[in-house]
């Protein structure tokens, strides 16, 4: 009488278990769809949306805060800055910098427009000439800050307008001037009095575009 051997069927009961071992190992390790308030699981592709529009909502304010508090893109409109900046050029505005200190002599900035003409602009971009206390005047075609002629590289011409001053800076405000230095070409302090600091949006550093006109200012 022939003996029959249980081997084979052992080896199968041990691929069965290891195959089912395996397959509860994938099941496990693979991420469930979250639930949603109902306590129901949502579909796959619902829940990778979800993931998505998390992730832009992260961005988005994140872009929004370094627009309103570290810097932002601004276009020049007008002839005024002319021969240091020119119609149409971007200009890279920081405003951290006013966050943690003060606008300096000859800074560029970005305030927002003083007058209350009925044409008057949202914003405008000038060069800081006067700080707080210092006095300043024009007289036949030159500049003097505190007595002294100051001597403005950014210019191409003499001051073409008429004389103006002497007018002393108040406290917390700042006298403010366009670099285009021909007649009635710049409507700046000498005709809106200095500008109160708050106005002051940022300070331009940067010709980005056109690129071929990439310069620090």
């Amino acid at each position: 009488m022939s003996q029959l051997s249980d081997t084979p069927q052992q080896t199968e009961t041990v691929g069965l278990s290891r195959s089912r071992r395996a397959q509860e190992k994938r099941a496990s390790s693979s991420k469930p769809p979250k639930p949603d308030k109902s306590g129901r699981e949502l579909p796959r592709w619902a829940s990778e949306l979800i993931d998505w529009g998390r992730t832009l909502s992260i961005a988005l304010i994140v872009v929004l805060l370094l627009h309103f508090f570290v810097f932002n893109l601004s276009t020049v409109e007008g002839h005024s800055m002319e021969p240091t900046l020119y119609e149409k050029e971007w200009l890279f505005v920081n405003k951290f910098s006013y966050y943690v200190g003060d606008p300096q002599r000859e800074d560029v900035v970005i305030l927002k427009d003083p007058s209350d003409r009925p044409d008057r602009k949202e914003f405008l971009v000038k060069r800081i000439i006067g700080l707080p206390g210092d006095t300043i005047e024009v007289r036949g075609g030159q500049l003097y800050r505190n007595g002294e002629l100051i001597v403005e590289a950014y210019t191409d011409t003499p001051i073409e307008d008429l004389d103006y001053g002497p007018y002393q800076v108040e406290a917390d405000t700042y006298f403010v001037m366009g670099d285009n230095r021909h007649a009635r070409a710049s409507l700046d302090s000498r005709s809106f009095g200095a500008v109160p600091r708050k106005l002051i949006q940022g300070r331009a550093d940067f010709i980005l575009w056109p690129i071929a006109k990439l310069n620090a200012l």
